[in-house]
This record gives C-alpha cells, sequence and structure tokens, in this order.
C-alpha cells in the first residue's frame, strides 16, 4: 500500500505543478529579449552580398568572405573601411566600434551593394 500512495502522490504534484504552469503561463521570449550576436557574416556569392542588410551591435564584427570563382571587394561609401581584393574563399574582417548606418559596394562590380546596421 505504501508503494501506491508515494506514486499516487507523486503523480499528483505533477499534476499540480502542470497546472500551475498552464495557468500561469510561461514567459513570452521575443526575439528582441535576446542577446545580440557579437560576430556576423556576409557572403559574397553570385555577385551578391547576403544578407544585403545586417543589424549588429556596437563592437560586432563582420566577416566578408568571397564564394564566387571571380574577386570582389567591400568598401565602404564614406571610407570607414576598405578591404583587398578577395578572391575565393578569402575573407575580410571590420569591427564596427560606432552605431551608424554603413553602406558599402564592390569597387570591381559598383552595381554589388549592402548595408550595416550597428546599434
Amino acid at each position: 500500500m505504501k508503494r501506491n500512495s508515494f506514486w499516487v502522490a507523486s503523480f499528483t504534484a505533477s499534476v499540480i505543478i502542470a497546472i500551475v504552469l498552464l495557468v500561469a503561463g510561461s514567459p513570452t521570449v521575443t526575439a528582441n529579449d535576446q542577446p545580440s550576436a557579437a560576430n556576423a557574416e556576409v557572403k559574397i556569392d553570385n555577385f551578391v552580398f547576403g544578407p544585403p542588410t545586417i543589424t549588429v551591435p556596437v563592437g560586432a564584427t563582420v566577416t566578408w568572405t568571397n564564394k564566387d570563382d571571380i574577386p570582389h571587394t567591400s568598401v565602404s561609401t564614406e571610407g570607414v573601411f576598405k578591404s583587398k581584393v578577395l578572391d575565393t574563399d578569402e575573407k575580410f574582417i571590420y569591427t564596427f566600434t560606432k552605431a551608424g548606418t554603413y553602406s558599402y559596394y564592390c569597387t570591381i562590380h559598383p552595381k554589388m551593394t549592402g548595408k550595416v546596421v550597428v546599434q
């Protein structure tokens, strides 16, 4: 009899906890509640910066990687950063220390553009 009483009590406690959690609800977590990543990546592929716009926190490091078979660059329109010519699989890394919007383009293919928003 004691064994059955233990299991009944355990089961009852589990049910009560489940009901309390359902009634109280769990806190809702939104993307804004999550910490921002300190690093971000932009892939250069098929003559496109992807993603074309990224948002990062101040102090974030962004890495551009050329996945195309031809060379590309990543150059700020305001002269804040400038990569060398990147061959296939080469990377350019820049750390953003100030908030702002940083537009950039490929000097070899000026129609290729992107943007980093630093908050």
